[in-house]
């Protein structure tokens, strides 16, 4: 089955994390997600670099990723012209590389949805210059939460 929807660096972390203040507005988008999702080694290279950084188990991610919920896409040398591209594009911004891949992926892979906490961002790239993302969750998270 093909993957519907990305997932950023951002979503994991609050998926796996109890304390991250997004973890229940994400665990209450992810019934209501296709999966897999699809998401690039350099949000799994962030998301372990996050972990250790803050000293996080990592544990929680390994059952995670082993889950089979995400799936895994790598970007041959050839296509880093695209994420080179779109990091000039987004210099403003700044888009950092796994950023990139994300949104190079949903061009190749023909996908118009993500999975993340970085709303800003995702709704200000364009897919192929021109389509926006559908962001997911919809909700943020409360002050309660």
């Amino acid at each position: 089955m093909a993957a519907e929807v990305l997932i950023d660096t951002g979503a994991i972390l609050a998926l796996i994390d109890k304390s991250d203040e997004w973890h229940q507005v994400c665990v209450r988008a992810l019934p209501r997600l296709p999966l897999p999702f699809l998401t690039s080694e350099a949000v799994l290279t962030e998301l372990f670099h996050f972990l250790d950084r803050q000293r996080l188990n990592k544990e929680p991610a390994w059952k995670f990723l082993h889950t089979g919920i995400i799936s895994l896409a790598s970007i041959q040398h050839a296509e880093l012209r695209h994420l080179q591209r779109l990091i000039s594009r987004y210099s403003d911004r700044p888009m950092d590389f796994a950023d990139a891949t994300l949104v190079y992926l949903a061009e190749r892979e023909s996908i118009d949805a993500i999975f993340t906490v970085a709303r800003p961002d995702f709704s200000i790239y364009r897919i192929a210059g021109k389509r926006h993302f559908h962001v997911f969750p919809l909700e943020r998270p409360s002050a309660a939460e």
